[in-house]
């Protein structure tokens, strides 16, 4: 697939097919691929926590909150609920260099997912106390994001931007979700 199209299919995913779980070596095969990515020093001082299993997926899933501009949807319902998570961990010091880190590697396994029908949700809003405790992750390291992942249940695709510059995503009567994006005039502000 040509990288443009991949990139612009690499929309985020919030309703996924239960019925076609991942499994642990799927995201093993994503995690292996943001590990090839490229790290600030080379420290690759990102730690991934991977779960597939009900319960803990389960358990996972109660402590994200799910798109916040979609006012009158509390996220995906049972049977469009994610078959897996990777949550990234960095260090508790991490710089302004780990974030970069867990921004590269966030990316690659959106786009790798995405190489594979897959969905992906990245997930800031979290609990981020109950989380570790429930990946029993080590005391030195905290959660950065938490990744939804599965097959993908919706169609999401890139729309204008409205007149009115609203960069809100939206889903149509169909269930479509619309991403707004700008203009690539918009964005370059010199071609020197």
């Amino acid at each position: 697939m040509d990288f443009r199209k991949l990139a612009e299919k690499a929309r985020t995913c919030r309703r996924f097919a239960e019925n076609r779980p991942l499994t642990v070596a799927d995201l093993e095969w994503l995690v292996d691929c943001a590990r090839l990515a490229p790290s600030a020093r080379n420290a690759q001082d990102l730690r991934f926590s991977l779960v597939t299993q009900g319960d803990t997926c389960k358990k996972l899933f109660a402590l994200t909150r799910w798109a916040g501009a979609l006012k009158d949807w509390g996220g995906p319902h049972p049977g469009e609920q994610p078959t897996g998570f990777i949550t990234i961990f960095m260090p508790q010091g991490g710089t302004e260099l780990t974030f970069y880190d867990v921004g590269i590697a966030t990316q690659t396994i959106q786009l790798a997912a995405t190489s594979r029908d897959w969905g992906c949700c990245i997930i800031k809003s979290f609990d981020h106390q109950a989380v570790p405790s429930l990946l029993q992750a080590p005391a030195d390291l905290k959660p950065a994001l938490v990744l939804g992942l599965g097959a993908a249940k919706e169609t999401r695709v890139v729309a204008p931007l409205p007149s009115d510059g609203n960069t809100a995503y939206w889903r149509d009567a169909q269930g479509v979700h619309h991403v707004p994006k700008r203009t690539l005039d918009d964005l370059i502000i010199g071609r020197l």
